[in-house]
C-alpha cells in the first residue's frame, strides 16, 4: 500500500461510483476498477461495496478513507503553506446559497467579504436544490431546512421566521385570513417543489397544526414572489427578510402573527463536507459568514422561536 493507492480510495469514495471518480480523475472505469481490485489484494480484505450505482466502504475501508483523508489533508495544508507563504489571503471559495436569502441577505455580505479578501476568488451559484448539496465543485451550501443531513458538518447560522402576508391593496379589498383554515381556499403564493405537496407547518405553544396549500403561484425566485405579493396576487408565505422592508413602509401586511409558520424548516445552516481540507481562504469565508450571520440574526431573520 503506497500514498497513490490511498488517494485513489479517497477519491473512489467521495465521488460515490467508479464512473465518477474515472471522470475526475481522467483515468477509465476499467484502469480505476483495476487500481482498486489490487489495492485489496495488498491489503487482504474487501474495501469497497459495489453495487450498480452506488459504493459504500467496507469498515475496513472506511479506516483506510480516514486515514487517507488525513495524509491528503495535511499535504494540502503543506503546499498551501509554502505557496502563501508572506503573501496576503488568496484561493477559490466555491459556495451554494438559497436564490432568496442569498440574494436579499448574502449579497452585502458576500461583497464585504470581496473587498476585505480582494485576492480571494468567490464562485456563487444561487439555487434550491437540496439534494447532492456538496457536489465535487461546491465547498460550502447555506440552506434553510428542518434537520441537516448527517453525512455533513452543519453549523447553524439563524432562525428563518415565515409570514403569511399581502399588499396593503389585497387587503383591503379582499381581506386577511384570519383562521389558518383559510390559507387552503386563498390565492396563495409561495415556493415549492415539482411533484411534492405543499405542506404548511404551524405552531401556537405546544399547538401544532398542518395545512394543505394549493398555490396560485409558485416560484423558487423570491424576488420575483416579492413583486407578485406587492402586486397583489395573493397571499404570500415568505421568510420575513423578502417582504420586511416592505412591511416597515407599510406596503405589505401581515396575518396569523401568533403562529410560527414553516414550510420547509426554520433553521439556516452552513454545510460542508467532513474531513475535507479547508483552505485558508475557505476557513477565512466561514469565519466571516458566522460573524456576520450573528449580528445580522435579529433584523433580517426575525426573533428565533422554540421549536
Amino acid at each position: 500500500m503506497d500514498l497513490a493507492s490511498l488517494t485513489l480510495l479517497v477519491e473512489i469514495l467521495d465521488a460515490g461510483n467508479l464512473s465518477q471518480a474515472a471522470r475526475k480523475l481522467n483515468m477509465s472505469r476499467a484502469n480505476i476498477s483495476y487500481h482498486l481490485n489490487q489495492l485489496e489484494r495488498s491489503v487482504g480484505v474487501q474495501l469497497v461495496r459495489r453495487t450498480t450505482r452506488h459504493l459504500a466502504p467496507t469498515e475496513v475501508g472506511l479506516r483506510l478513507y480516514e486515514h487517507g483523508r488525513r495524509i491528503q489533508n495535511e499535504l494540502l495544508a503543506a503546499r498551501e503553506s509554502v505557496a502563501t507563504f508572506g503573501r496576503t489571503l488568496r484561493g477559490r471559495v466555491r459556495l451554494s446559497v438559497p436564490t432568496g436569502y442569498g440574494q436579499m441577505v448574502m449579497s452585502d455580505w458576500l461583497i464585504a467579504f470581496k473587498r476585505l479578501y480582494p485576492d480571494i476568488v468567490l464562485d456563487v451559484l444561487f439555487e434550491n436544490r437540496v439534494d447532492d448539496l456538496l457536489r465535487e465543485e461546491v465547498d460550502i451550501a447555506i440552506r434553510v431546512m428542518a434537520e441537516p443531513p448527517p453525512s455533513l458538518v452543519a453549523r447553524e447560522i439563524g432562525t428563518v421566521r415565515y409570514v403569511a402576508c399581502a399588499s396593503r391593496a389585497f387587503a383591503e379589498s379582499q381581506g386577511l385570513p384570519t383562521q389558518l383554515e383559510q390559507l387552503r381556499s386563498a390565492p396563495v403564493v409561495t415556493s415549492g417543489v415539482v411533484g411534492r405537496q405543499l405542506r404548511l407547518s404551524a405552531y401556537l405553544g405546544s399547538e401544532r397544526q398542518e395545512v394543505t396549500l394549493e398555490p396560485t403561484l409558485i416560484s423558487g425566485h423570491f424576488p420575483f414572489l416579492r413583486q407578485a405579493i406587492l402586486a397583489g396576487l395573493g397571499i404570500g408565505i415568505v421568510p420575513d427578510y423578502v417582504v420586511q422592508d416592505d412591511i416597515e413602509r407599510g406596503e405589505v401586511v401581515t396575518a396569523l402573527d401568533a403562529w410560527r409558520l414553516s414550510i420547509f424548516g426554520t433553521q439556516l445552516f452552513m454545510l460542508y463536507m467532513p474531513n475535507r481540507f479547508h483552505t485558508a481562504a475557505t476557513s477565512a469565508f466561514i469565519d466571516f459568514v458566522l460573524e456576520r450571520a450573528r449580528g445580522a440574526a435579529p433584523a433580517p431573520l426575525g426573533e428565533p422561536a422554540a421549536r
